[in-house]
C-alpha cells in the first residue's frame, strides 16, 4: 500500500519510475520468449527427423516469429530503453552463454532440453516480477486517483514537477 506520507507528486513519481522498469522487466521476457521460441523450433525440428538445419537460423527467423502465440498485451507500446547493463539482461545473456544458447544445434538433446527449461524458467520468474509490479502501480494509481477525487480534481492538472496545485508545499 503506498504511504500515506508521499505526496501526490511522490506517487507519482513511484508509479512513473516503476512503469519504466516494468517496461524493462517485459522487454527482456521478450527477448527470452523469442529464444525460446528458437529453442522450440530446434526441438521442432529435430523431432520431424531433421539430420541438421537445412536453413541457417538467421533465415529462418521470419518464420519462427511470426507464428501466431496469443492476444499480447493490450496496452500501447511505450518506447523502452533498456541499459546493456541492466541486471536482468545480463542474467538472461549468462544463461543463454553458460547453456549454448549460440551454438544450440551443436547441443545434444538433453543439454537442448536444459537450455529450454532454463529459458522457461527464466521467463516464468520475469512474469511473477512483472505481476507484482502491476499490483504495485495499479495500487498506486488507485491512491493518486483517490486523492484527486478527495480535493476535488484539483491534482488532476499538473505542472512540469508532476505536483498538482499547491502539492510542492506538502
Amino acid at each position: 500500500m503506498p504511504g500515506t506520507n508521499q505526496t501526490l507528486a511522490d506517487l507519482r513519481a513511484e508509479r512513473s519510475a516503476l512503469q519504466r522498469e516494468e517496461d524493462i522487466v517485459s522487454f527482456v521476457r521478450r527477448l527470452a520468449q523469442g529464444r525460446l521460441d528458437l529453442v522450440s523450433d530446434e526441438e521442432r525440428r529435430r523431432a520431424g527427423g531433421a539430420e541438421s538445419a537445412s536453413v541457417p537460423l538467421a533465415e529462418r527467423l521470419a518464420e519462427v516469429f511470426g507464428q501466431q502465440h496469443g492476444g499480447g498485451s493490450a496496452r500501447p507500446p511505450r518506447e523502452t530503453e533498456v541499459p546493456t547493463d541492466h541486471p536482468l539482461l545480463l542474467q538472461l545473456d549468462e544463461l543463454c552463454d553458460s547453456h549454448g544458447f549460440g551454438s544450440m544445434d551443436t547441443l545434444d538433446d538433453r543439454d537442448l532440453a536444459a537450455l529450454s527449461d532454463a529459458l522457461g524458467m527464466f521467463e516464468r520468474e520475469c512474469s511473477r516480477q512483472r505481476h507484482e509490479m502491476f499490483e504495485r502501480i495499479d495500487a498506486l494509481t488507485a491512491e493518486v486517483v483517490r486523492r484527486v477525487r478527495e480535493a476535488g480534481g484539483a491534482g488532476a492538472v499538473v505542472d512540469g514537477s508532476g505536483a498538482g496545485p499547491g502539492e510542492k508545499d506538502k
